[in-house]
C-alpha cells in the first residue's frame, strides 16, 4: 500500500519536473519496485527456511 502511494506521488512530481528530475524520479520508481520485489522474495525465503527442519 505504501509503495503504491509513493509510486503515485513520484508520478505526480514527474509531471511537473524538468528532464533531469523526471529521469531521477523514473529511476527512483524502478528502485522502489525492485526493492519491493526483493522484499517479497526474501520473505518467501524466510518462510521456506523456517519449515526446513534440517536447518534448525
Amino acid at each position: 500500500m505504501t509503495n503504491e502511494w509513493l509510486q503515485k506521488q513520484l508520478e505526480e512530481l514527474s509531471k511537473q519536473a524538468d528532464y533531469e528530475s523526471r529521469a531521477l524520479l523514473y529511476e527512483t520508481q524502478k528502485l522502489i519496485a525492485e526493492t519491493s520485489e526483493r522484499i517479497i522474495q526474501l520473505q518467501g525465503e524466510i518462510d521456506g527456511e523456517s519449515w526446513n527442519h534440517r536447518k534448525w
